[in-house]
C-alpha cells in the first residue's frame, strides 16, 4: 500500500464547499470522481481543512491509499484533464506510511481580501469583498492581535454538537496593499464560519460601528451575537498548510 498527498488549489465559487453531499457539486465529490476514474476504482480521500461553500484555496493538502504507487506524472496529468480548470492538481508525493492531510498538520493558514476602492474590480469580484468604504486599518490593526493565543471562540463559531470552540491562533494580522486590505490568520484548527467571523468584526471596527476597545470582553464573554458582521465568503482563501 502507498499513501500519496495531493496539493491542491481551487477556485471555489462552483461548489458547495469541500466536503462531499449528496446532490452538490462539492470539491471533494469531482476530484473523488476523478480519482476513480484514472485508477479504476473507488478511493477514499483525508484533507487538510474542509472549506466551506464559495471558500477558494491555494495551498490544501488531501491524503490517500492506494495498492500500488502510480506514475505520478501521469497521474497530474490525468486528473488535471479532469477537474480543471476550476480545481488544479498542483503536486502528488509518496508520503510516509502514517502521513494523514489532517490528522498530521499542525496548522493552517487563511487570506481574507477586502477592496476598498470606490468601484469593484470586475476581474477580481470573485475573490475579495469590495465594501466600496474607507475603513481606519490602524484600528483593525490594533485589535487584530485580540485574537492570538488558545481561546475559546464561542463568539466567532457556529457551535456544534458540544464540541469545543477552543483553538489555538499564531497569526493574526492585517496589511495594506494599495485599495486592498489582507487578513492573515494562522491556527491549529478553525471552527465554523470562525475566520469570517473575526474578519467581520474587524471591518465593523474599521468602519467606527464597533469600539475596538469591546473586542477583548466580546472574546471573553463567548456571545455570539454580540458579531453583528459575517463577511462573505468569497474574499477567503485557504493559503496554506504545515505539517
Amino acid at each position: 500500500m502507498t499513501t500519496l498527498r495531493l496539493d491542491l488549489a481551487y477556485d471555489g465559487s462552483g461548489f458547495r464547499g469541500y466536503a462531499y453531499q449528496e446532490g452538490m457539486r462539492t470539491v471533494q465529490g469531482d476530484l473523488e470522481a476523478a480519482l476513480k476514474a484514472v485508477l479504476g476504482s473507488p478511493v477514499e480521500t483525508a484533507v487538510a481543512g474542509r472549506t466551506d461553500a464559495g471558500v477558494h484555496a491555494r495551498g490544501q493538502v488531501v491524503s490517500l491509499v492506494v495498492a500500488e504507487a502510480p506514475d505520478l506524472e501521469r497521474l497530474a496529468r490525468s486528473l488535471n484533464g479532469i477537474v480543471g480548470p476550476e480545481i488544479a492538481v498542483t503536486a502528488i508525493t509518496i508520503a510516509d506510511d502514517d502521513f494523514h492531510a489532517r490528522l498530521s498538520a499542525s496548522w493552517r493558514r487563511y487570506r481574507y481580501t477586502m477592496s476598498t476602492g470606490t468601484a469593484p474590480d470586475p476581474l477580481a469580484r470573485g475573490f475579495e469583498w469590495h465594501v466600496g468604504s474607507r475603513l481606519d486599518l490602524g484600528a483593525m490593526a490594533a485589535v487584530a492581535p485580540e485574537f492570538v493565543g488558545e481561546l475559546d471562540f464561542s463568539a466567532f463559531c457556529r457551535s456544534v454538537g458540544g464540541a469545543t470552540n477552543v483553538r489555538r491562533v499564531d497569526e493574526s494580522r492585517w496589511e495594506a496593499d494599495g485599495e486592498r486590505l489582507h487578513y492573515w490568520i494562522r491556527s491549529n484548527a478553525f471552527c465554523h464560519q470562525m475566520v469570517r467571523s473575526l474578519v467581520g468584526l474587524s471591518y465593523d471596527v474599521g468602519r467606527g460601528f464597533t469600539p475596538g476597545a469591546s473586542v477583548r470582553e466580546i472574546v471573553g464573554d463567548g456571545d455570539r451575537s454580540r458579531v453583528a458582521t459575517v463577511a462573505p465568503p468569497h474574499g477567503l482563501t485557504l493559503w496554506e498548510v504545515g505539517y
